[in-house]
């Protein structure tokens, strides 16, 4: 029996063999049918993902990295095209005096003539009409208290025939008309809470501006963006936000968001930077003397980060920046404003210079002098003008001889009345020219909302 199972086992031994072999061979060749599959699918995947990529690339837009604006410059600040398309329809029913008031901002005084405005009547009313202004900025002694500040306001505004810019200086205790005479929040200056961080500066200007909002104020020349980088400086000094770079960019930030929320408009101050200076611009011109270089990287850095955050206006201060420009301040300087600040910094909103009578200009300069000079350099809005009808003369003049084209002057206008539709002073009606009577009760009503966020949050602070 064992001799004949080894023998069977022998016979099968070579058909097993076989058997072996024909497996092995399928199972090798089903192998290679599913490698080449694999292989052939993945390269039809290859095939097909550049070919999408292309695909999606081709219809979209470039990107235009090549052109992208440097790193240090902000991001462009502009006014919606929706303002501006409503703005330039309104200009086109102004008269060129209509526009001509409108690039200048002034004290109740220069408009009326009395020596200390504190009411709005019949004299306000018929100034308006003859001054149909782009604004007034009012001071100490025009404010006595709440209920005869906002009685004043709310008349001017009124009788306005383009709702008009109420400015006030409100930026804590050294320059604080509101806080001075009619009892608003007290602050110290900026420059006290310098290490209390972004929060503080945030609060401190919400506060400021729901506290001046309520009595029709719409815009606080303020923050300072300056740093106090001079020891010696004496004219900014602690009203500035820090004497560090780094931390005033951070704090301007904040503060310019704290003013937008708190519903006033802002002017970041004084460009290029007035903290490393000796001299007052109120007594005479001041001289920064650092290289351009130099104030692009240290004294522009507050008012980078204000523009980012914001800001609605740039106000260029009375310095002969010697480096850039030798010959003229920046008010008057196309090198300091056109270049620096619009094409360098890619600024387009409103630049208004700082008050004209102070004696920087006043004693260096006439009013057809500082017209066409400011107006070439890119000033839209001359704050203070000496006398309106010498300033309203050498518009005239300058705009008739070529001096100053008409194009500049609409440009400009269009700015300004974009603005205002952008923080509600004008409405988007049927009616082109809104009464501004509307501008100043909105503000009030909306002022008197807020008054109990701002109580707590001074609580809190």
């Amino acid at each position: 029996m064992a001799q004949n199972f080894k023998h069977v086992k022998r016979k099968l031994s070579p058909l097993a063999a076989k058997i072996l072999i024909i497996s092995a061979s399928v199972l090798v060749l089903l192998l290679v049918l599913f490698a080449i599959y694999k292989f052939a699918n993945a390269k039809n995947l290859d095939n097909k993902a550049p070919q999408a990529a292309t695909e999606q690339l081709e219809t979209q837009e470039p990107t235009q990295a090549p052109t992208q604006a440097p790193t240090e410059a902000p991001t462009q600040i502009t006014i919606d095209e929706k303002y501006l398309n409503l703005a330039k329809e309104y200009v086109k029913d102004m008269s060129n005096k209509e526009k001509f008031c409108q690039m200048m901002i002034v004290t109740p005084e220069s408009l009326t003539g009395v020596d200390v405005a504190t009411a709005a009547g019949d004299a306000t009313k018929e100034a308006l009409e003859k001054y149909p202004v782009g604004g007034i900025i009012y001071f100490s002694q025009n404010l006595e208290d709440e209920e005869q500040t906002i009685e004043m306001i709310k008349n001017s505004q009124s009788y306005a025939k383009t709702a008009m810019f109420i400015a006030i200086d409100e930026e804590g205790k050294t320059v604080a008309r509101a806080q001075e005479k009619l009892g608003t929040t007290e602050f110290e200056d900026m420059y006290k809470y310098k290490d209390k961080g972004e929060k503080t500066a945030y609060d401190n200007a919400k506060t400021i501006a729901s506290d001046i909002s309520k009595f029709g104020f719409n815009l606080d020349l303020a923050p300072v963006a300056d740093v106090w980088s001079n020891p010696s400086n004496t004219v900014i000094g602690e009203r500035a936000y820090s004497d560090d770079f780094n931390q005033a960019a951070s704090l301007i930030s904040s503060a310019v968001k704290g003013f937008k929320d708190g519903k006033v408009m802002t002017a970041l101050k004084h460009f290029p930077g007035h903290g490393d200076t000796k001299e007052d611009t109120h007594e005479k011109l001041a001289y920064v003397n650092k290289t351009k270089d130099v104030i692009v990287s240290e004294e522009l850095l507050p008012f980078k980060s204000g523009l980012e955050a914001g800001a609605d206006m740039v106000m260029v201060g009375h310095l002969v920046v010697s480096d850039i420009d030798e010959t003229y301040p920046a008010t008057l300087s196309p090198k300091v404003i056109s270049q620096l600040l619009k094409e360098e910094l890619r600024f387009d909103g409103v630049v208004i210079s700082d008050s004209f009578q102070m004696a920087a200009i006043t004693d260096n300069y006439t009013a057809n002098k500082i017209v066409k000079n400011a107006v070439n350099a890119g000033i839209d809005i001359l704050l203070m003008p000496e006398n309106i009808d010498d300033y309203l003369k050498a518009f005239e003049n300058a705009v008739k001889d070529g001096s100053i084209t008409q194009e500049q002057i609409d440009n400009s206008v269009t700015k300004i009345i974009a603005l205002k539709y952008k923080n509600g002073l004008l409405k988007d009606t049927n009616s082109s020219k809104t009464s501004a009577t509307e501008t100043a009760e909105a503000q009030t009503n909306a002022a008197e909302k807020t008054e109990s966020e701002t109580t707590s949050s001074v609580l809190n602070n």
